[in-house]
Formats: structure tokens, sequence, C-alpha cells
């Protein structure tokens, strides 16, 4: 028999918090998988690392405590699109992380609060008025402005990193569709799952093993990031609303600016930079929309 789902609450400040650090670890998955590739670990293998962990971790956690019932969902249908939007999303970011800056596949990731916006339209049901249209638009324009389709700075593995974003935008519409209907264990071990099972023969057939101290760091650590990262962000989800949270991914220009010039000694460009702060303005706007029409029930 499935364990009693955890309610929602309105534990705000704790909400915040785990978001917070979810966003900083998942800097350190982005950077582990640029690391790997670079390595020449195949992508498919890295996402492979990635989740095998992940689900070592989640059982290692849940299981003990909830038995075989942490593997139960009340809703197996939503489980399995958002655990499949979740590693393919994961999949094409890491085959795009080989070719682009951190502060690049980043920076397009930040439009995921935008396009979640445009998707919930169909997917939850929710309605958008023209406001929050308009600053969708202007957020598109911010992730134009990053891939500079005109010039010389755009790289086909941008498009990698788009069909990303859809991924992990519809992970975070089922995430947010899921919390309070299924518990995280049940989330997690769903999610790592499926991603680890379908991913097995990919990586097995072409595996590459590390050979730098460093690699090995990375080789291992990849997956604790991403399980931890992913048990934060559910809990998040659960803790506060999605509408408060949504302004925490912005921070991670931070960290990922760091980590690619400490690791990869490149440098964010005016034009990431730029494109970033039409997004990130976009983004507040619609965040600050959906704030006031909440108030406004």
């Amino acid at each position: 028999m499935a364990q009693a789902v955890a309610p929602r609450e309105e534990r705000i400040v704790i909400g915040l918090g785990s978001m917070a650090l979810a966003v900083m670890l998942f800097t350190m998955i982005d950077t582990s998988a640029k690391w790997l590739v670079l390595a020449g670990l195949p992508a498919m293998q890295v996402a492979f690392l990635r989740y095998a962990i992940h689900f070592l971790l989640a059982v290692v956690v849940f299981v003990p405590r909830e038995g075989l019932s942490a593997f139960e969902s009340y809703s197996p249908k939503l489980q399995v699109l958002r655990s499949a939007s979740l590693f393919i999303g994961t999949c094409l970011n890491f085959m795009a992380l080989k070719y682009l800056p951190i502060t690049v596949t980043t920076t397009i990731m930040f439009a995921g609060p935008i396009l979640v916006t445009l998707l919930a339209i169909p997917m939850l049901g929710e309605k958008v008025g023209r406001h929050r249209i308009a600053a969708v638009c202007v957020g598109f324009l911010g992730v134009i402005v990053v891939m500079q389709p005109w010039g010389t700075g755009f790289h086909p593995a941008m498009l990698l990193n788009l069909g990303a974003l859809v991924g992990a935008s519809i992970y975070f519409l089922m995430t947010r569709k899921l919390a309070g209907i299924e518990n995280n264990s049940t989330a997690q071990l769903w999610a790592a799952g499926l991603a680890t099972f379908c991913l097995a023969p990919f990586a097995i057939s072409q595996w590459v093993w590390p050979t730098a101290p460093a690699d090995w760091v990375f080789f291992v650590m990849i997956g604790i990031f991403g399980g931890i990262a992913h048990i934060l962000v559910t809990s998040a989800h659960r803790l506060a609303d999605a509408s408060i949270l949504a302004p925490v991914i912005y921070t991670q220009i931070f960290p990922a600016a760091f980590a690619g010039i400490v690791f990869f000694n490149t440098y964010p460009t005016v034009w990431t930079m730029g494109g970033g702060l039409i997004i990130i303005s976009a983004g507040v706007y619609i965040w600050y929309r959906e704030r006031q029409a909440k108030k406004g029930k």
C-alpha cells in the first residue's frame, strides 16, 4: 500500500532556501557534465551516470524508510511524462554542453519559467492575460539575442539547448501538477529509475572509463549533485507556491559564470549577458503578474 502523501505546506523561507541550494547544484551538474564530455566520455554515458547514481541515492534514502511502497504512484501516466521530459531534456543539454559555454546554456534555460507560463495554458488550463503573453514574447526575444542566429556567435548546438528547455519546462509543469499528489520518494525513484533503464543500453555500448583523478571526481559526483538537487526541488514545490519559487532560478547566472571562468576559462559575452538581462526582466515581470493575480483572488 502506498504511503500517505505529504500535504502542501506554506513554509516559504524553507522552500526558497531549498530552491536556492538546488540551483547551485544544477550548476554543479552542468559543470560535471561539461567536464566529462570534454574528457571524452559520451554524452549518453554521462547522462546515465547522472541518473544511475541519483537512482541509487534515492533507493538508499527512501526505500529503507518506506519500503517498496515508495515506488507506487497515484498518477503513473503523469510520472512517466515528468520523468521522460526530464531525462530527454538532460540528454540534450549534456550534448549541447560539449560545444557551448555553461553561461550560454544556463541563460537559454532561464527562459524555462517563461515557457512554463505559455505551456500552462494548454497543459494545466491556466488563463494568461495579454500582459504575460507580451512578457513571454519579450523573453523569447532575449533568447534570440543570446543565440545570435544572424551572426558567427550562433552554434547549431543551441538548437539542442532549446529542446532541453522544452523538456525541462514540461518537467517543472508536471512537478507543479503532482505536488501534494505524489510523495517526494515516488517522484525521485520514477524520474531517476526510468532514465537509468532507458539510457543503460546506450551507455554500456559505448562505455569509456575516466583516466585523470579530476575526471573520477566528477564521474562520481554528478549523480549525487543531481539526486540532492531534485529532491530539494520537489520539496520546495511542496513548501512554497511555484510562482514564489520561479525567480530563484535566475540566481544561477552567478555560479554558472564562476564555474565557466574557473573550470573552463570562458567568460560570458556581452550578447549572453544582454540577452540574459532581457530574459530575466521578462521572467520577473511574469512572476509579478502571477503574484498580483493570486492576491486578487
